[in-house]
């Protein structure tokens, strides 16, 4: 998978949700997410990528969760392919209502 399909599969400007399967335990180094339906691991180096997800919850869209936590519009692109692996790997959600 390439970059752009990464940015194609993750919309920022829909509302995104961990999957309720899923339990993040921060770390040090960022965080460890465990999906306790598919039993993957998934490892996230970045605290601010950690503060994202968190913010997901509470935000009306990614775009939303990302500008919350300070990211600027230039670290869109980044983040949001981050987000996309997450998504591809079910840690994340389209949140339906």
């Amino acid at each position: 998978m390439t970059a752009m399909d990464l940015d194609r599969a993750m919309d920022l400007d829909r509302a995104w949700d961990l999957h309720p399967q899923v339990s993040v335990r921060p770390e040090p180094f960022g965080a460890l997410l465990y999906h306790f339906g598919t039993r993957k691991l998934s490892f996230l180096k970045d605290r601010r990528l950690l503060a994202v997800v968190q913010a997901l919850a509470d935000a009306p869209t990614a775009r939303a969760a990302c500008l919350a936590t300070g990211l600027t519009e230039a670290e869109l692109p980044r983040y949001g392919r981050a987000l996309a692996v997450l998504a591809q790997s079910s840690m994340l959600v389209g949140r339906t209502s």
